[in-house]
């Protein structure tokens, strides 16, 4: 019992851990969101603020629309369709990919791409630098995820951006989400960044209270059952 009941309550306080580590991670994640937004100067001026995740940005570029694809499978308000990434050239030498929004797949030929505009000449995009998107299971047969994933096809379910920032001409700085306005004939109903501690808030509750269940059951079964039986025996 005393070893049952340490192993779940030490369980239930590294959960709360994990909690806590999220949390955090959550509040400066918050605190560089607030922070000044940087505009294409001050990140060409210092590249390392490209590694900074989460950072806002005020971009202005130029977009490459014959690298744009689109990543398969990715829903937003319980509708099906793709995120569409295009290059957004900031000088000669510096590019991003920018997960510019989304777009509904077609109900019928999930081939059939929307329409969507990439204005020619410098544009202007705000945004924040993100993570590269999401890798999803690979579905359907072998020779589908191949062609869904080659060099030419418009349409993907997985993006490795090395490989893609090699077959498209050179190294891309950072991914950029951006946060605009939906425009261009996409939408942009991007998830609200959170802790996401309930799970793990859900999980100490769980060990705390296996650990208090076997506590209740050692008493019972170790003293007041014996007592009571002791009790019954003797009228």
């Amino acid at each position: 019992m005393l070893i049952g009941v340490a192993v779940t309550v030490r369980l239930g306080f590294w959960q709360l851990s994990r909690a806590a580590e999220k949390e955090a991670r959550h509040a400066a994640i918050v605190a560089l969101m607030a922070a000044p937004v940087l505009d294409t100067a001050a990140l060409l001026k210092t590249p390392s603020h490209f590694a900074q995740l989460h950072q806002r940005v005020d971009l202005v570029g130029q977009w490459l629309p014959e690298h744009t694809v689109y990543l398969d499978n990715r829903p937003m308000n319980g509708r099906a369709g793709f995120w569409v990434l295009t290059p957004l050239q900031l000088d000669a030498v510096t590019r991003v990919l920018v997960q510019r929004g989304w777009v509904p797949r077609h109900q019928q030929d999930r081939t059939l791409l929307p329409a969507i505009q990439s204005p020619s000449g410098m544009v202007r995009v705000q945004g924040r630098i993100a993570p590269s998107p999401s890798h999803l299971m690979d579905l359907g047969t072998a020779a589908e995820a191949a062609g869904a994933s080659s060099d030419t096809s418009k349409i993907r379910q997985n993006l490795d951006v090395q490989a893609y920032a090699s077959q498209t001409g050179g190294a891309l700085a950072a991914t950029v989400l951006q946060t605009d306005a939906a425009s261009d004939g996409l939408l942009r109903d991007w998830p609200e960044i959170t802790a996401g501690v309930e799970k793990n808030l859900a999980y100490a509750f769980q060990w705390f209270a296996l650990a208090a269940l076997q506590l209740m059951l050692y008493i019972w079964f170790q003293f007041i059952q014996p007592h009571r039986h002791a009790r019954r025996s003797s009228f």
